[in-house]
């Protein structure tokens, strides 16, 4: 009996490994056939608010039309989690209002958010937040995944009501070698009751029947549900005694439902629509007192040797700790130049100052010459570029680097850059000796290329082991955004107010003419209530103000307010209506702006225009005057600021008005250029 007994025990183990080796092999190949599941993009609405997305990290495409001043936002570049998602996108500038791909990533709250108008949307102010996000271009991280299905903090949210990808965090399904692997013990343990009757004792009647059996849980499952840190999953075979049977669920497909966990918002209530998300590691936002774009351009040329680049790096990697980077401070992006200028990386690569150390540590010597010129001309055209991180609320910071002297001309390239908005420092290190300035391709260059001569903008340096000391004061003055002359240019430092004749003579026709100039004049400019202004007067034998510098303060409501001026009709008293746009409109300009004033008319005026023209002159008004058809070419050189020739117009019929725009913008930049730079 014993032998029978032994040898069915053998016979069934045997059975057993026969058929494990079988059930691991059809795993392996049902591994080979497994696909990686390809990603898409979730979907939500304009009014999808952060707050209600519990993804730490995200990708979504938002719809068009989410320009809709509905959508709410509140903050400035760092937003606060009660805001729209997609129209924070819009105001940040990654999108428009025709919709697209974005990457969203939490950061943590702010005790402040600053509203501002961008990109057609206007932001709000909020005293305080819990958690806020940062919108970014949709380009996947290598190594991170995103989520091809959002988690709400809400299974009634907006987003699953309007059909879109959602769903609430669900158990991964078991594959299908453990439900085999489970099988295979099931029927060990069956055959061997069979077998020896004797030996095993009598299951109770509370024991579990196979089908009762718990499958194991793959490996994973546990680290899985300790990521999910806002919520608390159980199944139904795991619910705990006494507990809120409300708090988890589990469908038959698994699926677990969640009841999501309210947090404070700061201010000491909960708002309805804005429910607990994950708890996120703090992230730095940057200093807001330096909010600026830099950029580094270190000399990589050949001279320089590879001790001296190492310190160069040291100095960089010095003023990334000092400057501390962020979304809501300063950004900052390398390029080193020899022969040919090359970028290590942009404003938007490394947001804060740990990896952007970190990567300059990594930065190698390029070698050949040292084209300075070159190089300013490239970060002009190329570096601060929407693509490229550039922020419009933000002044752009070029730092340059130069052991000895430039290998080619640098003025050229610097005033353009400078008439760009660029402020220019150079640090200069080891100037030219004696008997070697003969080489020097361009005697005092780093006064040719700053942004100004007066000393802020330059540094030298005896020595390399010196150059440490440059530090603070380097950070401190591009910090000092109140003293970076250089981001006001000719097009974003106006008050600029249009006088406009509506006399009888001018007709309706004619009249929408002039409007249209006004409008492709306007156009030209940066409009917002820090940089250009615009206001309008229309005159007859009256005068009427249209709107202030202070009405409007966007592009699109500027022009939108040009379109509806109504025609007047009347007589042509020009010298009076010189008179009320200095007091109506030049007496409310800014101390910083400077005013230029645009007056067009078509005929000579009734009245005197020489004691108002000489009172605009005194008051600091520069002043353009466009005639047509009838209008007293000497009157018009009267009336314009001194020299004529570059103030004053002439065109014989309105619907030639069009053809002086670019000469009249080249004339405002010539003149704002041509500014002492002490």
């Amino acid at each position: 009996m014993r032998t029978v007994v032994l040898t069915m025990k053998a016979s069934v183990i045997e059975m057993f490994l026969v058929l494990l080796v079988t059930g691991v092999h059809s795993n392996k190949e049902t591994s080979k056939k497994m696909k990686r599941p390809k990603f898409t993009v979730p979907q939500i609405n304009c009014d999808v608010k952060a707050g209600k997305i519990i993804n730490p990290e995200f990708i979504v495409k938002c719809p068009a039309g989410c320009q809709d001043p509905k959508f709410h936002v509140y903050g400035t570049d760092v937003y606060a989690s009660y805001s729209s998602v997609c129209g924070a996108a819009i105001h940040s500038g990654v999108l428009d209002n025709s919709g697209g791909k974005i990457l969203v990533r939490k950061v943590a709250g702010l005790s402040g958010y600053k509203g501002s108008y961008s990109n057609g949307v206007q932001s709000l102010s909020l005293p305080r937040w819990r958690e806020s996000f940062i919108v970014l271009e949709s380009k996947p991280k290598k190594g991170v995944t995103y989520p091809s299905a959002l988690t709400y903090s809400s299974s009634k949210s907006p987003a699953a009501q309007a059909g879109e990808t959602t769903k609430a965090y669900q158990r991964p399904p078991i594959p299908a070698t453990t439900a085999q692997s489970v099988t295979l013990m099931q029927l060990l343990a069956v055959t061997v009751a069979v077998a020896t009757p004797t030996i095993l004792p009598r299951p109770s009647p509370s024991a579990a029947s196979i089908t009762s059996i718990p499958r194991p849980e793959p490996v994973g499952q546990r680290s899985q549900e300790m990521d999910l840190r806002s919520t608390t999953t159980y199944t139904s075979s795991q619910n705990r005694p006494g507990a809120d049977p409300g708090i988890q669920r589990q469908d038959p497909s698994g699926a677990a439902f969640q009841k999501p966990v309210r947090a404070d918002d700061g201010l000491g209530r909960v708002p309805k629509e804005e429910l607990s998300t994950q708890s996120l590691e703090p992230v730095p936002l940057g200093d807001p007192n330096c909010k600026i774009d830099l950029s580094f351009l270190i000399d990589g040329s050949t001279s320089i040797g590879k001790r001296r680049f190492r310190i160069q790096k040291q100095l960089l990697a010095g003023v990334a700790q000092a400057l501390d980077i962020g979304p809501a401070g300063p950004l900052m992006g390398v390029v080193q130049y020899g022969d040919n200028p090359a970028t290590h990386f942009n404003l938007k690569t490394h947001m804060n100052s740990r990896d952007l150390k970190t990567a300059i540590e990594k930065i190698t010597q390029r070698g050949g010459l040292s084209n300075v010129g070159r190089a300013i001309s490239f970060v002009t055209k190329n570096f601060f570029s929407k693509a490229n991180g550039n922020r419009s609320s933000a002044p752009n910071v070029v730092v340059v680097m130069v052991d000895g002297w430039p290998t080619d001309k640098v003025e050229e390239a610097s005033r353009l850059a400078r008439e760009s908005g660029i402020n220019i420092f150079f640090i200069t290190i080891e100037g030219a000796a004696e008997n070697e300035k003969q080489y020097v391709v361009e005697p005092n260059f780093a006064n040719k290329a700053v942004c100004r001569t007066n000393g802020f903008y330059s540094f030298h340096v005896q020595s390399w082991f010196g150059l440490h000391k440059t530090l603070q004061p380097l950070v401190k003055r591009v910090c000092d955004t109140d003293r970076l002359a250089c981001s006001k240019t000719c097009l974003n430092s106006a008050d600029i107010g249009f006088v406009i004749d509506g006399s009888s003579s001018v007709g309706t026709g004619n009249f929408r003419t002039v409007l249209q100039f006004v409008t492709n004049l306007t156009k030209e400019f940066e409009i917002s209530d820090t940089d250009t202004r615009i206001g309008a007067v229309q005159y007859t034998y009256e005068q009427r103000l249209e709107f202030g510098f202070d009405q409007y303060s966007s592009k699109p409501d500027i022009l939108s307010a040009i379109k509806r001026v109504g025609y007047w009709s009347g007589g042509t008293s020009t010298g009076a209506a010189i008179n009320f746009a200095l007091e109506q409109l030049f007496k409310k300009s800014k101390p910083n702006k400077r005013k230029l004033m645009i007056l067009i008319t078509d005929g000579r005026s009734y009245d005197d225009v020489r004691i108002p023209a000489m009172a605009a002159h005194l008051k600091g008004v520069i002043t353009y005057a466009i005639g047509v058809a009838w209008a007293a070419q000497e009157e018009l050189e009267v009336i314009a600021t001194h020299p004529a020739r570059d103030h004053s117009f002439f065109v014989d019929e309105f619907d030639n008005l069009y053809q002086y725009v670019p000469r009249i913008i080249r004339n405002i930049c010539t003149e704002f250029n041509s500014q002492p730079r002490n």
